[in-house]
């Protein structure tokens, strides 16, 4: 990166966000007017937006300033969990047995190793784990990898579930698990890796990605900044193979176990167990909420029925006589 001389970067504050977040309820409006039905779901991601980056901008600061290569290795890991868990809980429809550690295993063995060598040698980094290189690097990796992960197990799981007429007949015609499991992994993964593939074939002609747009506004000469976007779409595209790979064999692994056997039993179509706990809970403060309203309602009816009685009585008549 060579900024150029005399070169400034604009300073943001937070109008001009809430100025770009007048966009987001542009969507929201037409959601609304057309009946789309994705307006909360894009205000609540606006929202998450705003107050992920924001908390990430803050932790990010106090990494940098230490300059330690153990928090640096601390915040890829995080990187790496809080990608795993957006994948298993919020993006799969469908989850197998033991999904989490195999989604973590495919994201580590794959951003981890990719990331090392792409900033070392590629992008020709010394050391490599220099925070302010190597974070938003992993950062990116961490995303792309969600996307083929997410399609490539929830395209086995779907045909696994719902077909599994077809790996049945291969297992009773005398197939190994892997040679009649080989036809779903290979559909996967072409899924998986087909928009990288479209991303890559667009990019520089339609498209000017982020990368480079973000190079060139903080000052790098548009040679260099091409150069990155190259070297990070390279790394995008390795990364997420090798996790889409990884993680579809891990799930046909488990899913047909080692007796040759598929085991739907071990496919879980329900709400992640986080949103299962979440409704029970609302639910019990639902439940108390009304208790305690019909509690006060009954409180209410019996001091109204308590001073209608004394109303009607000849004592509590002739008090209202004198008191009227």
């Amino acid at each position: 990166m060579d900024p150029e001389p005399g070169s400034s970067t604009t300073h943001l504050s937070w109008g001009n966000v809430g100025l770009a977040f007048s966009f987001i309820l542009l969507d929201g409006f037409l959601s609304t007017t057309f009946g789309l039905g994705v307006g909360s779901s894009l205000i609540t991601a606006a929202v998450r937006c705003v107050v992920q980056l924001s908390i990430v901008a803050l932790i990010l600061q106090k990494v940098f300033e230490t300059n330690n290569p153990w928090a640096v290795a601390g915040m890829a890991f995080l990187l790496n969990l809080m990608g795993t868990a957006e994948t298993v809980v919020n993006k799969s429809k469908k989850r197998y047995d033991y999904m989490f550690p195999s989604v973590l295993v495919g994201m580590l063995g794959s951003t981890i190793p990719v990331s090392i060598i792409g900033i070392r040698f590629a992008m020709d980094v010394d050391p490599f784990w220099k925070p302010e290189q190597y974070i938003p690097i992993v950062g990116m990796l961490c995303g792309a990898t969600i996307s083929g992960i997410v399609v490539s197990v929830s395209y086995v799981l779907k045909e696994l579930y719902d077909n599994r007429d077809k790996v049945e007949m291969y297992l009773a015609f005398g197939a190994s698990r892997f040679e009649a499991c080989k036809p779903i992994a290979r559909d996967a993964l072409r899924l998986a890796l087909t928009p990288n593939i479209n991303q890559m074939s667009v990019i520089g002609i339609i498209a000017i990605p982020g990368m480079m747009t973000g190079a060139i506004l903080g000052g790098s000469s548009v040679e260099q900044a091409a150069r990155l976007q190259m070297v990070i779409m390279f790394m995008i595209s390795s990364c997420t193979a090798l996790s889409s790979i990884v993680t579809t064999i891990l799930a046909l692994g488990v899913v047909v176990d080692t007796e040759h056997r598929v085991r739907t039993d071990r496919i879980d179509t329900r709400e992640h167990a986080v949103y299962r706990a979440r409704n029970w809970a609302v639910g019990k403060v639902v439940d108390g909420i009304k208790g305690v309203a019909t509690w006060v309602a009954t409180g209410v009816r019996k001091i109204a029925g308590k001073r209608d009685e004394e109303a009607h009585t000849p004592e509590g008549s002739e008090r209202d006589r004198l008191l009227g």
